[in-house]
């Protein structure tokens, strides 16, 4: 009885939308529901809106005859938040594109932008499971199947033989140990045990001992970013980098944004990811420069996200002439290529999802900081979840 109000205020505002996208239109909106306050997640928000931004720094807010504006919302990593706020940018803002934050929040608001038609850029969620949400996202962010596929290949063809998990127990960190485990055991190693922590305000300190208590050649640990710090210091405190046992994972183990302050005893550590601030090409030379000095903080792979989805939504106005139905916008997505900061990346036109290349990194101590050194690369890499057997 309560959602007859809200279907009719979706469809009035799709309605418009259409609309809007026929007409001469001076300005396209692009709402952003990130999470830029809070405990969990505000870097995240923070690094993705900085890239974003600089995207248009780099490029003008004009394009397609058409001015760019961002109108981006605080959701505080929250779903029911992040669920009312695309509803109001939707209906009172009459936004054209929508930018999604985070897994939970992304899910939470996947009606939404069906029911009105409205091309959803994914800047930030890391979930396999994101782009099924909606017919409308697409995703520029990452995919932790990707990096943890081939940290799963790398570990069995470079001496890991008896290996333990350790994840945070949601979307991102239980498909992250799916991807690990499918590959690495493809290839004859053995998983000993598999360890999940609560996301909320977790402790490693007492998984971390029970690694060191099993002892296993190698562990595969994954959390998000934003918890490197917590990380950091129980590993210390319980002595795992003396252990002998070989620490691996997706690059949130060692997010640039973070590494700086998780101290030396971070070097070494082999992680695989789709960004470093220090990959070595022009571009990324340049963006890195750029961030920093607009921002006072080095860009992460969150950034990239939000730089490669202004690029996405840029080249889609360009192509459809400034229409911005959902439909017509989706369309010129699907398949597209370029070069980001990452590398050559392209967008699935069958699932919408990202295509890119994925590094071997170690950290390394260069003039004096710490930053996570590319030593091998597997281009053009799927979603290993949804690529069909």
């Amino acid at each position: 009885m309560q959602r007859r109000p809200f279907t009719i205020a979706i469809a009035a505002a799709a309605t418009l939308a259409l609309a809007g996208g026929a007409a001469a239109q001076e300005v396209v909106k692009i709402g952003m529901s990130f999470a830029m306050t809070g405990a969990g997640f505000a870097a995240a928000g923070r690094q993705a809106s900085a890239g974003a931004r600089l995207y248009m720094q780099h490029h003008g807010n004009t394009v397609a005859g058409k001015k760019i504006e961002i109108i981006l919302r605080d959701d505080a990593g929250v779903a029911d938040n992040a669920r009312r706020l695309v509803q109001e940018m939707i209906v009172n803002d009459r936004v054209h594109i929508i930018g999604g934050g985070i897994t939970p929040t992304v899910l939470a608001y996947g009606q939404l932008v069906t029911q009105a038609k409205i091309a959803t850029v994914v800047m930030i969620s890391g979930a396999s499971v994101t782009t099924t949400g909606s017919p409308y996202f697409v995703r520029t962010s990452f995919i932790l199947a990707q990096s943890s596929w081939i940290m799963g290949e790398w570990a069995a063809k470079n001496g890991s033989k008896r290996v333990v998990t350790l994840v945070n127990e949601w979307a991102p960190g239980t498909e992250a140990e799916t991807a690990f485990k499918q590959r690495f055991t493809e290839l004859g190693g053995q998983i000993i045990e598999s360890i999940r922590i609560p996301l909320a305000n977790p402790d490693f300190a007492p998984f971390l001992q029970r690694i060191r208590d099993i002892n296993p050649d190698t562990a595969f640990i994954y959390f998000p970013g934003t918890q490197a710090g917590i990380f950091a210091k129980q590993f210390a405190e319980r002595g795992l980098a003396s252990s002998g046992i070989r620490i691996i994972g997706p690059g949130d183990l060692t997010d640039d944004d973070e590494l700086n302050n998780m101290g030396d005893q971070m070097l070494g550590m082999v992680t695989a990811h789709d960004y470093s601030a220090s990959h070595d090409s022009a571009l990324n030379k340049k963006y890195v420069e750029d961030f920093k000095k607009a921002n006072n903080f080095r860009p992460n792979f969150v950034s990239v996200g939000g730089y490669d989805g202004m690029h996405l939504i840029y080249e889609a106005l360009k192509k459809t002439g400034g229409k911005t139905d959902g439909d017509t916008l989706l369309a010129a997505m699907k398949g597209m290529r370029w070069e980001s900061p990452r590398g050559m990346m392209s967008i699935d036109p069958d699932t919408r999802d990202i295509v890119q290349p994925i590094y071997i990194r170690k950290v390394e101590k260069i003039n004096g900081e710490l930053w996570n050194t590319e030593f091998a690369k597997f281009d053009d890499v799927k979603d290993p979840l949804k690529i069909k057997k």
